[in-house]
């Protein structure tokens, strides 16, 4: 590990090659880093948590989506949908000073649900999946199998300014030029009690309680924080010769879909726009 030095994670080319180390090491099964290949005793519970800010003014387009995960209610999970009163309300009840502070410095309704998410999965475990992510079919039933953290990959594409394919992350020829490897928060599926969202829930409350006014969200409470989170931990089970706990999902693009064409993309709700 002589290439990723302790605190390396706060790197961000450093951070984006071990995330695609890791990638590529799912791909090999006859890694001893297989990832996925310790769980922990306890089973991602089936549990959905969902948020929308204000839950007198749910847009209708997005509501749609709420909908389409209605049909997990025949299929035994719980439903957990925060606004941000009820976000607070939970963070108090069941966090310190501290964490109730960092909640109020979130300067922007997708930062409040950044940091939710971890503190509920943390606590409780479950699926968090965005607003506006509409399911598309049964295969959120892969997401249960076995008791590790899933999250799911992205790589974005400096040159092309955009995304790139999901499948080109799991292609050992792709040039790492100009790309950036990287963890989504959104979907986190984990049992209670997972320790990169415990990393993940101290590095954001460090953050947001360092004083700066206007904390970047992407780095602060969002995927970057995660994926820091997750290489950190990752790191170090690796130095002891310890299995990977958690899991990159590979087919997340046919359990769900995200709704770009979405009214509130287009004003301040958007969290792209908040500095606008």
């Amino acid at each position: 590990m002589d290439a990723f030095p302790a605190g390396f994670e706060e790197n961000n080319g450093l951070r984006s090659a071990f995330i695609r180390g890791l990638a590529l090491k799912q791909c090999d099964p006859s890694s001893i880093l297989s990832l996925g290949a310790s769980s922990p005793p306890n089973a991602v519970p089936k549990t959905l948590i969902r948020y929308w800010h204000d839950p007198f003014d749910i847009p209708v387009d997005v509501q749609a989506c709420l909908d389409s995960w209605e049909p997990l209610r025949d299929d035994g999970f719980d439903f957990h949908m925060f606004d941000d009163a009820s976000a607070a309300a939970y963070i108090e009840e069941g966090y310190g000073s501290r964490e109730c502070e960092a909640f109020t410095r979130c300067r922007h309704p997708a930062m409040r649900s950044d940091y939710l998410r971890l503190c509920f999965v943390q606590a409780e475990g479950g699926l968090y999946v965005d607003a506006d992510d509409v399911l598309l079919g049964d295969g959120w039933k892969t997401v249960f199998q076995g008791g590790s953290l899933k999250v799911h990959p992205l790589c974005y594409d400096i040159p092309s300014g955009g995304m790139a394919p999901t499948s080109d992350i799991w292609r050992t020829d792709l040039p790492t030029d100009g790309r950036i490897f990287y963890v989504n928060n959104n979907p986190i599926a984990a049992p209670a009690g997972h320790p990169v969202l415990r990393l993940a829930l101290g590095r954001a409350t460090d953050r947001l309680l360092g004083g700066d006014p206007r904390p970047e969200i992407q780095s602060t409470t969002g995927p970057g924080n995660l994926t820091a989170a997750l290489a950190a931990h990752a790191r170090a089970l690796i130095l002891v010769g310890e299995p990977l706990d958690f899991e990159l999902l590979r087919h997340w693009d046919a359990v769900a879909e995200t709704r770009w064409d979405l009214s509130y993309r287009a004003d301040a709700r958007n969290w792209r726009n908040m500095d606008a």
